[in-house]
């Protein structure tokens, strides 16, 4: 069995324009200052340069050595906002303009072809980190039409997915190509939500080794999707874990939907580490079972709370929650040396059967 690697903390929420978060080398030093051991970094070009690192072993040394000096390492580059602009309804498109550089916008097809440079650079620069997975978003098409209302026409997601699919599908094999799975956060707003969906892309993608799962209980409490059964079914692909928490608490008013309502008021919220309802020890645990492979990495998304005191629990809570495997097993000390022969007696068999 593996022992996860971490506390690690995913940076997008917390840059800023004043010290400690306007750097990466202000940033590292505050995260290690707080007991974080590994960073998830956006692929924001004021925090690191994406085109460098896709070109470049000596930025990307660089990189390990500055982070290095904190007692820090990389655990997983993020493209999240890239990733969602692969795939853009056009009812989205002015918000998500705000997404993309100036050059681009107002041009979905331009945007796009962005987008796909975007995360072809993140799977050389991954490979050059030494990463082994990589964070991002599928976009989306077909999320106006998740309610069947009016009646969906036959052939309208099953040819989202096919578009969908062509587009990532060259992404992919460039991840392959560089040895880094390619884990999507399942997210409300992206055509991979859950499992269904998520099995649909697989399929869509002839089942590409590299398509994985960036697990992340916090929007499967809010969908009152069961977390705890989903890492038993797609163990497997789950090669990123963001570690975020989530309360539901419906009324008579709203429920799933939330009614328009701000983060605040809404029947499903995220919350700080601790502060919400998801059960994180049985989480731990079945990472532990499943032989997780990567990090725990905090990502504090708050209504209530402030992002400082967020991240400093934060740091406690996870270290708090990794399960160092055992080496052997608990009742090893009660075994008993039999041989072959013996194993057949104890079973009343005889020697010839």
């Amino acid at each position: 069995m593996k022992t996860i690697h971490g506390p690690a903390i995913f940076l997008a929420q917390f840059l800023g324009d004043e010290p400690p978060f306007d750097t990466l080398e202000h940033l590292a030093q505050w995260a290690a200052g707080l007991g974080y051991k590994g960073l998830q970094l956006p692929t924001a070009p004021r925090l690191f340069d994406l085109e460098q690192a896709a070109a470049s072993d000596q930025y990307c040394d660089d990189v390990i050595a500055l982070l290095a000096r904190y007692g820090l390492q990389v655990t997983e580059l993020s493209t999240h906002l890239q990733g969602q602009l692969i795939a853009v309804h056009p009812a989205y498109d002015a918000l998500f303009d705000g997404f993309a550089p100036e050059h681009v916008k107002g041009d979905p097809a331009a945007r796009t072809a962005w987008a796909t440079q975007q995360l072809l650079w993140a799977a050389t620069a991954s490979q050059r980190l030494g990463l082994k997975a990589h964070v991002t978003f599928s976009g989306a098409l077909a999320w106006p039409y998740l309610y069947p209302w009016p009646q969906r026409p036959a052939g309208l997601v099953e040819t989202a997915f096919a578009e969908l699919a062509r587009r990532w599908l060259p992404i992919l094999d460039a991840f392959d190509a560089a040895g880094v799975d390619v884990c999507y956060e399942l997210h409300p707003g992206e055509d991979l939500h859950d499992g269904v969906t998520f099995e649909r892309f697989l399929d869509a993608v002839n089942q590409h080794p590299r398509a994985a799962i960036l697990y992340d209980p916090s929007h499967f409490v809010l969908q009152q999707l069961d977390y705890l059964a989903f890492i038993d079914i797609y163990h497997e692909r789950i090669k990123a874990f963001h570690v975020k928490d989530a309360e539901f608490r419906p009324n008579g008013r709203q429920g799933v939907y939330g009614g328009y309502s701000d983060w605040q008021d809404r029947a499903g919220r995220f919350r700080s580490l601790g502060d919400g309802q998801i059960d994180f020890k049985a989480i731990f645990s079945k990472m532990a079972q499943y032989d997780f492979p990567g990090w725990a990495v905090l990502e504090w998304e708050c209504c209530l709370k402030h992002p400082e005191d967020g991240a400093a629990e934060g740091a406690r809570f996870i270290r708090e929650h990794i399960i160092r495997v055992a080496e052997h097993a608990f009742d090893d000390f009660a075994g008993s040396a039999v041989n072959p022969r013996q194993i057949k007696q104890l079973l009343g068999l005889k020697q010839g059967d």
